[in-house]
């Protein structure tokens, strides 16, 4: 079975971000970068489905400048077969990213497509469920436990109203959740083996696509600072506060 898992390139969770005073964006000078930790998940899993006698091959997407190829050599140093760079310059929506992936999923032809639920620097969270759309295969989204099960997957998924257990037949998009795993440190000789594996390289024009955003930065603002908590002695006081203060009551 043959596994096509996109990652996105983001900043760093752990990296202090800066809004540019105009509100255009957040300074990237010095900004540190990593896979996003959702996708990063989604290779694990496939690692250990590959480990599993699963899977026989694990390719990589990614979409973005050269910059990516970083993480793509990251994820490849986690035990990923091969990668490919859809270079693309351009602002990418949800949509536009779908489109992408739908055209190197026609010209892979997985099994399945594994990938995160959200990047963490939009949080759009549409992506996964535009490429099931845009291909007409089943999806299961925000996923915490995968079983391959022949040519269908059976997964759990967690809701706000419990826990889901759904199956699809292949080929399916999943999306996981960061309950699905724990992704796995690099090591050094995975980092060494990395630097021998392929990066293929293709362009959106390549792939027939045209990417049109329909989405547009209007502004960005750090959130106000929260205030000081305070320390009541009684619940009465508390319900007071609630009511007086808070007005929530």
């Amino acid at each position: 079975m043959k596994v096509l898992v996109p990652i996105k390139r983001v900043s760093d969770p752990d990296t202090k971000v800066i809004v540019l005073a105009d509100g255009s964006g957040i300074e990237t000078e010095g900004l540190k970068y990593t896979i996003n930790p959702f996708d990063a998940v989604a290779v694990e899993e496939a690692i250990r489905m590959k480990e599993a006698g699963r899977v026989s091959e694990i390719v990589l997407v990614s979409v973005g400048t050269d910059v990516c190829t970083d993480q793509l050599r990251t994820a490849l140093a986690m035990g990923a077969d091969r990668a490919i760079l859809v270079k693309c310059s351009a602002m990418l929506d949800p949509l536009d990213v779908a489109k992408i992936l739908g055209s190197v999923f026609r010209k892979e032809r997985p099994d399945l497509v594994l990938m995160g639920k959200q990047a963490v620097d939009d949080d759009s969270g549409q992506t996964g469920q535009m490429l099931a759309g845009i291909l007409g295969i089943g999806q299961i989204t925000f996923i915490s436990k995968v079983e391959v099960q022949g040519r269908s997957v059976r997964c759990t998924r967690e809701t706000d109203s419990g826990v889901e257990t759904l199956s699809a037949g292949l080929p399916a998009v999943l999306t996981a959740d960061l309950r699905l795993n724990e992704p796995r440190y690099v090591s050094l000789p995975g980092l060494l083996k990395a630097k021998k594996k392929s990066i293929e390289e293709t362009t959106v024009e390549e792939l027939g696509i045209a990417p049109r955003s329909r989405t547009k930065i209007v502004w960005m603002e750090m959130p106000a600072q929260r205030k000081r908590g305070v320390i009541v002695k009684s619940v009465d006081e508390f319900i007071a506060k609630l009511r007086n203060e808070a007005k929530v009551l």
